[in-house]
């Protein structure tokens, strides 16, 4: 009992391989050899394989690995084919979206034509992949939770990228391909629209990160401190309740104040990390389309206090520019 009481044991129950349910006729068969790997029995299943991939999947990786090749070849040009400072610049290596003067045009490949083809196959690779987890899911006769869950992730995705820059009118307004541009990107973003701390929105997607990160926390915690009881049988423990649930429920109402039964807290944290893009995306959304400064905003609405006037407002030079 004593190794139970250890965080960082895990016990691995290794059974023969398993090549799964039988699939409905007329879909690809599974491919590949089941093996173990102990390493990776220590984060999750020791099995690896048998693969189905079918033409879903296929197309899928086929179009991402597309996009992939377009963003990489155009960063490692953009360091004149130099193999050396493509790996020590490849943080701030990017693929730009087109500059605000060709609007929502197909302009030239080296002023953004490589960013709309590249976006254009990781979409495609992305909504296959989703129609794909859905399929296999009804094909295995399982929920389509986790494909709705991949689902909200797409919402935020396809707002960044695709629904917000049509509706301003311009590509330009779209994220860059790279991986600290894409940060500058959201920084000089939040503070173009008056800091998005304002946002309501934003606020609330925050409170969803924070709450599922929290949620999951407890409960993988909770779980692992009653398996010695049977706990980890989530399943057993939802149609029969036994000592492992009844001692949880009692834990959660001395620490928390209220019950999260064995059922009830996968679904509190599916609908915090969902709501967290879908209330992102809401935010993103709204920013530039409705609200062009989330700080005046929150000072019309009373949410933020008004900066004391101490030094003269200061003129936009394009506005006196136009007049």
């Amino acid at each position: 009992m004593a190794e139970y009481q250890s965080l960082f044991t895990q016990v691995q129950v290794r059974t023969p391989a398993h090549a799964g349910v039988p699939l409905p006729r007329g879909t690809w068969i599974r491919q590949g050899t089941p093996r173990f790997s102990y390493l990776l029995g220590k984060i999750g299943d020791a099995q690896i394989g048998p693969i189905y991939l079918g033409w879903l999947g296929v197309a899928s990786i086929v179009s991402g690995i597309v996009a992939i090749e377009i963003i990489g070849l155009n960063m490692w040009a953009s360091v004149n084919w130099d193999p050396v400072q493509f790996v020590r610049q490849f943080f701030w290596l990017a693929l730009e979206p087109p500059p605000p003067k060709y609007g929502l045009s197909i302009p030239p490949l080296n002023e953004g034509g490589w960013w709309l083809m590249a976006g254009f196959f990781l979409t495609l690779s992305i909504l296959l992949w989703w129609v794909r987890t859905y399929r296999r899911a009804r094909a295995l006769g399982m929920g389509t939770h986790v494909a709705w869950a991949f689902a909200a992730a797409i919402w935020l995705y396809l707002v960044l990228g695709f629904i917000r820059p049509i509706l301003m009118g311009s590509w330009s307004e779209a994220v860059p391909f790279g991986i600290f541009p894409h940060l500058d990107w959201t920084a000089a973003f939040s503070i173009r629209y008056g800091n998005l701390f304002y946002n309501p929105f934003h606020c609330l997607s925050i409170v969803f990160l924070y709450g599922s990160v929290l949620l999951f926390a407890m409960h993988g915690a909770t779980i692992l401190a009653v398996s010695r009881f049977g706990g980890d049988r989530e399943v057993e423990q939802i149609l029969d309740r036994g000592t492992a649930a009844e001692r949880a429920a009692l834990f959660w109402r001395w620490t928390m104040g209220f019950n999260a039964t064995m059922e009830s807290i996968h679904r509190w944290a599916w609908w915090f990390a969902v709501l967290t893009p879908l209330t992102g995306g809401i935010g993103i959304l709204l920013t530039g389309t409705v609200v062009d400064n989330w700080y005046l905003w929150a000072v019309k609405h009373g949410v933020a206090p008004a900066y004391p006037e101490v030094f003269p407002p200061v003129v936009d030079p394009a506005a006196a520019a136009a007049r």
